[in-house]
């Protein structure tokens, strides 16, 4: 897509294995990354591994606030998902298989994905408009939810003060967040629960300095009550904002993803 003069990127990543290895339609794991929305880029993507299994990996890039303040980096992930369905033949991508997996302000991205695929204010208006932007799996690192109630649950002595206005959450929104409750709603990814959201997996350490636990069990709270299936926090003693290649939770989420999009489709059709 393209968004006045900037163009949105975005790395496709097939399995080496032959055609005839593999099913002509594969599912797919779209990576985004974090940086606080306003750092990062698509390079860094550990999601790459999965196409060894026969996943499909795209890692996407995204406006940084810098750039353009909210929903401007929602909108460039939705863009990207529609892109993949329109290119799902070139790839051999199924399209009633995308799963979303980040980390920090990734996570918080993918949480949005997957809450807010019938909100047409968070659509955009580029690239693939004719395709849908819902996701069918979300891997959520310690992605943040509610920004109002970061302060309140930081640990002691926390490097962020996210109530300032220079704080990453009050530069994505464009002003400060305690005075702007309505905007900072839009970005909650818990404004748009509904019972048709996919399946979530939340991940997140009890000594993360940077986001707050309680932000993931906040979403978690709202997914359960609405009645959304499959939903899984884990919270991770000890850990801080990030996992460190933590052998535990790299098997949950390959866990996750291969019940998801592979066994949960199959079953599927196998019913029909």
């Amino acid at each position: 897509a393209k968004v006045g003069d900037k163009r949105l990127l975005l790395d496709v990543y097939v399995p080496k294995n032959p055609k005839n290895q593999q099913p002509d339609q594969l599912p797919v794991i779209v990576w985004i990354h974090g940086g606080a929305w306003r750092a990062g880029n698509k390079r860094h993507c550990p999601a790459l591994p999965f196409t060894e299994d026969g996943f499909v990996v795209a890692s996407i890039s995204y406006r940084l606030s810098q750039e353009a303040i909210f929903p401007a980096q929602i909108e460039d992930c939705k863009a990207a998902i529609r892109w993949l369905r329109a290119n799902a033949k070139k790839y051999r991508i199924d399209s009633d298989r995308i799963g979303v997996w980040g980390s920090s302000a990734g996570g918080h991205l993918v949480a949005l994905l997957g809450t807010s695929g019938d909100v047409p204010s968070l659509e955009g208006s580029s690239g693939n408009l004719n395709q849908s932007s819902r996701v069918q799996a979300v891997c959520d690192f310690f992605g943040p939810t509610d920004f109002l109630r970061m302060d309140a649950d930081s640990l002691p002595g926390g490097p962020i003060v996210h109530d300032s206005a220079d704080s990453p959450e009050s530069q994505l929104i464009g002003a400060p967040i305690q005075e702007n409750p309505d905007k900072v709603a839009t970005a909650n990814p818990i404004t748009y629960v509904s019972a048709d959201d996919p399946p979530f997996l939340i991940v997140h350490g009890d000594q993360d300095p940077l986001v707050p636990w309680q932000q993931s069990k906040y979403l978690f709270d709202a997914l359960r009550k609405a009645g959304v299936k499959h939903t899984d926090l884990h919270v991770i003693k000890g850990a801080k904002h990030g996992f460190g290649g933590n052998h535990e939770v790299n098997e949950l989420v390959a866990a996750f993803f291969q019940k998801q999009l592979r066994e949960e489709r199959q079953s599927t059709s196998s019913r029909h």
